[in-house]
């Protein structure tokens, strides 16, 4: 591809790590903020329910742009492997991260995370179905596949550069404050039920429990 991380669309004659900072600041701010009950019942208010989701990806989409778009390159290597085993380890880890984490979004209702299913009821004048917690597959053994897919994506590249090594850290900086806010948010909806699925469910890692 003519454009990576490693090389970008547009060069910003100003230091690429305050820009790559604010980058991520917006990007995380706007996921956390726009997710929150707070945001949604107050500023969103007006907005019917049924297309609150769609704003929501519409905005992470023109933030996940703007990253793309303004990204500048960081020189230098973590490491860097262009032929040998190292790198069909990491190129599959890689592939399996991104798929893992694709995969997991059809496990909760691939369309209804985006907010397609809910324009689609509207259009068919059908009532919004009850809110159901259900564990299946991979939500089995971790609480946040999707999360844990994306990071092994972003962290199993065969060429690390410092540019792909900040936006990695950045990334899981956010994933973790998010899943902090996100669960609080789940406790208030399922209540007891996912307060157990919690005790029973590592959040990020498979077979490591939290005792607490």
């Amino acid at each position: 591809m003519p454009y990576t991380i490693d090389k970008s669309i547009i060069v910003l004659e100003y230091n690429p790590l305050i820009i790559d900072l604010l980058l991520l600041v917006l990007f995380g701010v706007q996921h956390s903020v726009m997710a929150r009950a707070f945001f949604k019942n107050n500023l969103l208010s007006k907005l019917s329910d049924t297309f609150k989701s769609a704003t929501y990806c519409i905005a992470s989409a023109l933030c996940l742009v703007a990253i793309v778009y303004f990204w500048q390159p960081i020189d230098g290597y973590l490491w860097k492997f262009e032929d040998g085993v190292m790198f069909w380890i990491f190129t599959t880890l890689y592939v399996l991260g991104w798929s893992f984490a694709f995969i997991s979004t059809f496990l909760i209702d691939h369309f209804e995370l985006f907010g397609l299913h809910q324009g689609y009821r509207v259009l068919k004048n059908l009532p919004e179905p009850p809110l159901k917690f259900q564990v299946r597959y991979f939500y089995k053994f971790v609480r946040h596949p999707i999360q844990l897919g994306t990071l092994i994506g972003l962290v199993a590249t065969p060429s690390m550069s410092y540019g792909h090594l900040l936006l990695s850290i950045g990334m899981l900086i956010y994933v973790l404050i998010g899943l902090y806010f996100e669960e609080k948010d789940l406790l208030k909806t399922f209540g007891q039920e996912y307060l157990e699925y919690k005790k029973t469910t590592p959040m990020l890692i498979p077979f490591i429990h939290s005792r607490r």
